[in-house]
């Protein structure tokens, strides 16, 4: 550990300290008013009498938290943060040696001679990200193909356990699409095979392959898989390929369960000539609507536009404003601290994050709710993009569906720096409770994403975790 990292943790457990001794000066009525400005944010209302009273308070905490929340309320957007005091600073992660050849690749994404030196690089992100690279261009590359070729061919039957380090159905599943681009006529049969194969973010990729292949009979077969992510992959690439042609495969997945799945095939049916989609897309919107969902937004307004309606005629369920357990003490700096374990089959080990109540107390507190009810646990982190963020954590393994109750924003100056935890949106006031965790300042994300927790512990296990990589468990742990 080094001497400005040491530095750092005892400046946290100073602040910690005395946050904990200033808090025991506080009453039971003072607490009590904490909450109060809490929910009038939360509500976004600006008449509650707790504000003032908060702002005429005499502990300097309370009247911070009231003149925040004002401004919080009155501007979505928060455009006056920077004007908030500082808060203590995440913990500053180096980046992996390995980041900086990820990143240097970019500038020879036309050189075939440096995307196959990086087929060879010691880890696998920089490996991925040669591959993503890949373009006809490359076709009259020999080695190149070889090692794409040997990728596909070494796809295991069991894939469903990798160790650290190491790689299952991921080096297969990206080298067919990069192989299509490269050798269609090998890659067509090959991608035929991927496409049964019991891993469903194989065929997954299978779909994105078929696509570069123009292959649509595979894209139909896999527009009727039986996982609904497989099936969006399909959905997507065959609308772009074949236009309103099968739009009848598409009016039969409206029927389907999963909001990534139904949301591309509402898509794919917009504009339709077909007299029977507005009735057929209305039916869906009325039967996602009782599903009383807020983060499944995104398919009922794909719904809305195939019927021919705008997205204001979307119904929402109504908002539950509560005051979570804990969100008092989290908003007046308690320490709290989540330990998220990786199971065993997708390369194990733990990481700790700090909740940064300081920042976002609702936020914090009704995730650590989530945590306390077990609402993580065996979810997996779908998106995974190594110089960017890993995002997931939810239920599914998309980003269009997760807790049927939206979270507020809780926009602050709190960076979103190599290591932070951010709140997934896509909208403002859309939390749907998935996690995205910063694997390198992304400093422009403030103006959007809420941050509510910190990497403390563990951020090599987080710079090994790889897309589909399930977490066994996430608990709350003590620290002396």
């Amino acid at each position: 550990m080094n001497l400005s990292r040491i530095v750092l943790l005892v400046a946290v457990f100073l602040f910690d300290a005395r946050v904990s001794d200033a808090q025991a000066r506080l009453t039971r009525s003072d607490s009590a008013l904490v909450g109060r400005v809490l929910l009038a944010e939360d509500r976004r209302d600006s008449t509650d009498r707790a504000l003032s009273e908060a702002l005429a308070h005499r502990d300097p905490r309370l009247r911070l938290l009231a003149q925040r929340a004002r401004w919080r309320i009155r501007d979505p957007l928060f455009v006056a943060r920077d004007s908030l005091p500082s808060l203590p600073p995440a913990f500053s992660w180096p980046q992996p040696t390995w980041r900086l050849r990820y990143c240097a690749l970019a500038a020879q994404r036309n050189n075939c001679d440096a995307l196959r030196a990086a087929l060879a690089d010691s880890v696998w992100p920089v490996r991925f990200r040669a591959m993503s690279f890949v373009t006809p261009a490359c076709a009259t590359d020999d080695s190149l193909a070889l090692t794409l070729r040997q990728w596909v061919d070494a796809l295991p039957v069991a894939t469903s356990t990798r160790a650290r380090g190491d790689v299952s159905w991921h080096a297969a599943a990206r080298a067919i699409v990069a192989f299509a681009k490269i050798r269609p006529n090998e890659a067509r049969w090959r991608t035929a095979r991927m496409a049964t194969h019991q891993q469903w973010q194989v065929r997954m990729y299978a779909a994105r392959a078929a696509a570069v292949l123009a292959d649509t009979a595979r894209l139909r077969m896999l527009a009727r898989d039986r996982n609904d992510d497989v099936k969006e992959a399909a959905i997507d690439a065959l609308s772009k390929l074949t236009g309103h042609a099968d739009d009848e495969l598409y009016l039969a997945t409206l029927t389907a369960d999963g909001a990534q799945v139904v949301r591309a095939a509402a898509i794919a049916l917009k504009g339709s000539p077909r007299s029977d989609v507005a009735a057929a897309a209305n039916a869906a919107f009325d039967r996602w609507v009782q599903r009383g969902n807020a983060s499944e937004r995104d398919a009922r307004v794909a719904l809305l536009e195939a019927a021919g309606r705008p997205a204001s005629d979307d119904q929402p369920p109504p908002l539950r404003v509560s005051l979570p357990p804990r969100a008092v003490q989290l908003a007046l700096g308690e320490p709290v601290r989540i330990r998220v374990t990786m199971a065993p089959a997708s390369g194990g080990g733990s990481f700790v994050v700090r909740l940064r109540g300081d920042n976002a107390p609702m936020m914090a507190a009704r995730i650590l709710e989530l945590v306390r009810q077990g609402y993580y646990d065996n979810g997996n982190w779908h998106r995974v993009g190594h110089d960017f963020v890993i995002q997931g954590a939810g239920p599914g393994s998309n980003e269009y569906v997760g807790h049927r109750d939206y979270l507020r924003d809780e926009l602050g100056n709190l960076p979103h720096t190599r290591g932070t935890v951010g709140m997934s949106t896509r909208a403002h006031d859309t939390g749907d409770a998935q996690w995205f965790i910063n694997l390198k300042d992304n400093l422009s994300l403030i103006r959007d994403y809420t941050v509510f927790a910190e990497v403390e512990e563990g951020i090599e296990v987080v710079d090994d975790i790889l897309e589909g990589d399930v977490i066994l468990t996430m608990r709350e742990v003590r620290k002396p």
